[in-house]
């Protein structure tokens, strides 16, 4: 069975501005069923997709399914059965030992960017960066599933 653990952070702007980061990934990502209690969603890049379906979340535990499509496919399913979406720069940032995982948003979501890292178990200890910030694992509204329904400039 898969088990996605996965903790959320802001960011602190100005120390991730200054941060030498990799190149980043462009990330459009569109959901066929976005219900509290499961999604289903399509992701992809300029060169590969995956369909993903997740379970509720019980603290920073999730059941995750994830399988590579072909590009052809997910473009196609995102074009015609994505009911919500939102696109974002991902960069993977190694630190301690893990990868955590940084998306800057665009469109609606602009000025949102949103650090996550997956755990082995939700108690593991980790190190975190200069530029991570406060932690909102349990705000619903940091969901990207949120975000494509009610996106950051909404929020003020």
């Amino acid at each position: 069975m898969g088990k996605e653990i996965e903790r959320k952070f802001l960011i602190k702007e100005a120390e991730w501005n200054s941060f030498a980061k990799p190149e980043g990934k462009h990330l459009r990502q569109g959901y066929l069923v976005n219900d509290p209690n499961k999604t289903i969603r399509v992701r992809t890049t300029e060169i590969a997709a995956w369909i993903t379906i997740k379970g509720i979340s019980t603290g920073a535990s999730r059941l995750e399914y994830e399988y590579e499509i072909p590009l052809k496919e997910g473009l196609e399913l995102l074009d015609q059965f994505a009911e919500s979406e939102l696109e974002k720069i991902r960069y993977e940032i190694p630190h301690e030992g893990k990868i955590w995982e940084v998306d800057v948003f665009s469109g609606d979501n602009a000025g949102l960017i949103v650090a996550e890292i997956e755990l082995k178990f939700e108690e593991e200890n980790f190190q975190l960066p200069a530029w991570v910030a406060e932690e909102v694992t349990h705000e619903k509204k940091y969901y990207n599933s949120c975000l494509t329904i009610h996106p950051y400039k909404s929020w003020t």
